[in-house]
């Protein structure tokens, strides 16, 4: 069983955004990234309308589905450019480690 707030090596995790103007009305800002820095330093980055992964809901917003594929704590910060739109959203997820996927967390041999 998983420890609460945490998620599955190699299972889908959903991140979102929703982007305002000033008077919270749903907006689409000019340009949308994420990036997303793994525990082992590398950083993927997604543009919307160029990367597929990156998709549109609705007006204001925006979701990635994306596979983490190692343990430990994983950050990611949404990206937007345009008038009364440029803002950044950052956040984190933790990936708890599996004797499947992990080799470092085994304690015994399966």
């Amino acid at each position: 069983m998983l420890s609460p707030g945490r998620h599955a090596v190699n299972t889908t995790l959903r991140l979102a955004v929703q982007f305002t103007n000033d008077d919270y009305t749903d907006v689409d800002p000019t340009t949308v990234t994420l990036k997303i820095y793994s525990p082992d330093g590398d950083t993927t980055t997604y543009v919307y309308g160029t990367n597929a992964e990156l998709e549109r809901d609705d007006t204001g917003d925006y979701f990635c589905d994306y596979v983490p594929d190692v343990a430990g704590r994983w950050n990611y910060r949404w990206e937007s450019t345009g008038d009364g739109t440029a803002v950044a959203v950052e956040g984190q997820f933790v990936v708890q480690a599996s004797a499947f996927y992990d080799v470092s967390s085994r304690k015994y041999q399966l």
